[in-house]
């Protein structure tokens, strides 16, 4: 017989605030075009993209994390010290130590909270929200910051026509806590690492002085396109059935923002109602990777097209190819 003792944590976990961050510089397609050969119709019709953020030097990974961090600590209505862990999803940290995770966890002043970081490209927030899920119920941690960032204009070539318009920067944070009944529903995730030459940095670190390139992201726009609306329809479906409810039981629909042409066709594959709200923040914000999902919900509730106690369909998918997807109530 086991001498452990069991764990004591909260019955069910919930989001419990979310907070934004967008860099202070507007992009329009104007710039882009200044390098590739298209138009802004183009790019319009193609992605939904006008406009995207782009971070100054001083907006740092760890600088934009904090912003959007402050924002969604302050949502939840708790202090910095009542934070027992922080997850943050990135592939633009360009160091590979210490995580970035522990000096926004200084930085904001938590107490000595467990922090690291995650890659799992633009499925991170997915994968964070639900490790946070499984450290609240465990009982290692009462309140979990999950933070999805990204500084793609670091990773972007501007040369090349497939991807020069799509990515922008930002960070999206929330702070996720104990709950009384489910409002995080089941994880329905997984990865198909076959197809991980679909979206992929062009150079591996070890290679960059070698070739005098520096490593960029790359993908392969027709597969990914295929993959996202027709397997990722499949995946949402699941995460409904998972939390045992139908596509008219939905207020909102935040998936990650790669292109509005994917949206719309998840959209019809999943024959949600009228009556759901989509987030479209991929028109003024671009593909951010991780911090998608979490800037897309903090735009919805800020301008009242969501409203807390809303039941939203979360779905992120990327490069790894991976993806996750799960059905929450909102903060």
């Amino acid at each position: 017989m086991s001498k452990i003792k069991p764990s004591k944590g909260a019955p069910y976990a919930r989001i419990l605030g979310v907070g934004g961050y967008r860099p202070t510089r507007v992009v329009p397609n104007e710039v882009i075009l200044e390098t590739i050969d298209s138009s802004d119709e183009w790019i319009r019709s193609r992605s939904g993209i006008e406009t995207r953020h782009w971070a100054s030097a001083e907006e740092t990974v760890a600088a934009m994390s904090i912003e959007a961090s402050g924002k969604a600590i302050a949502d939840a209505g708790i202090s910095a010290e009542q934070i027992g862990g922080v997850i943050v999803s990135t592939v633009s940290h360009f160091k590979q130590t210490p995580a970035v995770a522990t000096e926004i966890a200084d930085k904001l002043g938590t107490n000595k909270a467990a922090a690291f970081d995650i890659s799992a490209g633009c499925a991170g927030f997915g994968y964070g929200l639900t490790l946070a899920k499984g450290m609240i119920v465990e009982g290692s941690a009462e309140y979990v910051l999950v933070i999805g960032v990204e500084r793609l204009s670091d990773l972007t070539d501007l040369e090349d026509r497939a991807t020069a318009f799509l990515f922008g920067d930002g960070a999206g944070a929330v702070v996720v806590g104990p709950a009384k009944e489910p409002a995080i529903g089941p994880t329905v995730w997984g990865s198909e690492g076959d197809k991980s030459e679909t979206i992929k940095q062009t150079v591996p670190w070890d290679e960059y002085d070698s070739t005098g390139k520096f490593p960029a992201i790359t993908q392969e726009g027709q597969a990914v396109f295929r993959w996202a609306v027709f397997e990722m329809a499949k995946v949402a479906q699941q995460a409904l059935d998972a939390a045992g409810i139908t596509p008219d039981d939905l207020d909102v629909f935040i998936p990650h923002q790669a292109n509005e042409r994917i949206i719309d066709s998840m959209v019809k594959t999943l024959k949600l109602p009228e009556h759901v709200t989509v987030a479209r923040d991929v028109r003024t914000t671009g593909n951010t990777s991780a911090a998608s999902i979490p800037l897309a919900m903090e735009r919805l509730l800020a301008t009242g097209e969501a409203k807390s106690g809303d039941t939203a369909l979360v779905i992120g998918f990327g490069a790894g190819l991976v993806y996750a997807a799960t059905v929450v109530t909102l903060p």
